[in-house]
């Protein structure tokens, strides 16, 4: 194991910001893990796992901690059959797992083609996209404990997995790296057609786990969620914002006073509230922003660095718009995206 020291951040994360990694390590294995974390625990250093480096704003000054990769990008069929278990390692690229499923005629991910990053931040995150979860599909999380090293297999119950969120980002929080994920897929199985935009965009195409896929990717990069080199939204963490969810008693009176607003059951009487209308609609256009921080002139949840920008213009943007959304409709935008060393 290499620790290196001083290490740029800006040129591993989509934002392209931020400063440097006091220390950080590429780990290959369970064992350079644990050499990791004990090098961390007698430095005193925190630690942080960085996957693809797609949902996270770095702050200016950097990480003062060691900064984990994973590099395992191993994927195993441990089950065949007519639902296969496949394991894959946390260094994989999620959308090279995504692609592979859809080409081996397995279903289960084919509506989260081209989300950025990589597999070991799907349970973390609970990733998501046109009405399709990682959660659906996944059986079990291989992880190390932070504290004590040890090897421990978590299913998908003790993930509870919600809406972008999971155990790991609660009671689990900063206690476990994840080393594979088990995916349990549907081999024939019928692609997920649950999502509104996805449906229209479908109309008088075949039902094809390739067809979503290649719909997904469509849509996706008319809102420049997709990693394009000549995009000039292409410097963002995708969606900045989660959507909102409320006691559905307070998204009715939201939607009786505001009219056109959407809403989306959530079960258990709580409703979805769009995060993009909202911000739209409190003044908010796509492209809004004069300075080297902006929204994506794509989608109106992109809060996008237009090459100069730093991460505080980026948080500057980002509580404008929520103090906005706040005074125009009462509701709290959620970040989405992590924020590292602040």
């Amino acid at each position: 194991m290499n620790i290196r020291h001083d290490v740029p951040l800006a040129p591993m994360t989509t934002f392209e910001l931020g400063g440097a990694a006091r220390r950080f390590a590429c780990i290959s294995n369970v064992e350079e893990l644990r050499e990791a974390l004990d090098f961390a625990r007698r430095e005193d250093l925190d630690t942080f796992v960085l996957g693809g480096g797609s949902n996270v704003l770095v702050a200016d000054e950097g990480f003062f901690g060691l900064v984990l990769t994973v590099s395992d990008d191993s994927q195993v069929l441990v089950e065949d059959g007519e639902r296969p278990l496949v394991r894959v390692g946390a260094g994989k690229t999620w959308d090279d797992f995504a692609a592979w499923s859809v080409a081996a005629d397995l279903a289960g991910v084919e509506c989260l083609a081209g989300i950025p990053g990589q597999v070991g931040a799907s349970p973390i995150q609970n990733i998501g996209a046109y009405g399709q979860e990682a959660g659906d599909a996944i059986e079990a999380v291989h992880v190390v404990e932070r504290g004590s090293g040890r090897e421990q297999t978590l299913t998908s119950a003790d993930c509870a997995f919600g809406y972008r969120d999971s155990f790991f980002k609660r009671e689990g929080r900063d206690r476990y790296v994840v080393t594979k994920v088990d995916f349990r897929l549907h081999r024939g199985g019928r692609p997920s057609l649950r999502y509104g935009e996805l449906t229209r965009e479908m109309e008088d195409k075949p039902l094809t786990l390739a067809s979503v896929r290649d719909a997904v990717l469509a849509i996706r990069k008319r809102k420049s969620m997709l990693a394009a080199p000549d995009d000039p939204n292409r410097r963002n963490a995708g969606s900045f914002f989660t959507n909102p969810i409320l006691p559905a008693e307070t998204a009715a009176v939201l939607k009786e006073r505001f009219g056109q607003m959407p809403t989306y059951e959530a079960g258990e009487g709580r409703a979805k509230l769009s995060a993009a209308w909202l911000i739209e609609n409190a003044g908010f256009p796509k492209g809004y922003g004069k300075g080297p921080a902006g929204l994506s002139s794509a989608h109106t949840l992109c809060l996008v660095n237009r090459g100069e920008a730093r991460t505080s213009d980026i948080l500057a943007l980002a509580k404008e718009i929520q103090q906005g959304v706040q005074t125009t409709f009462g509701v709290e935008l959620t970040p989405e995206a992590t924020l590292l060393g602040f």
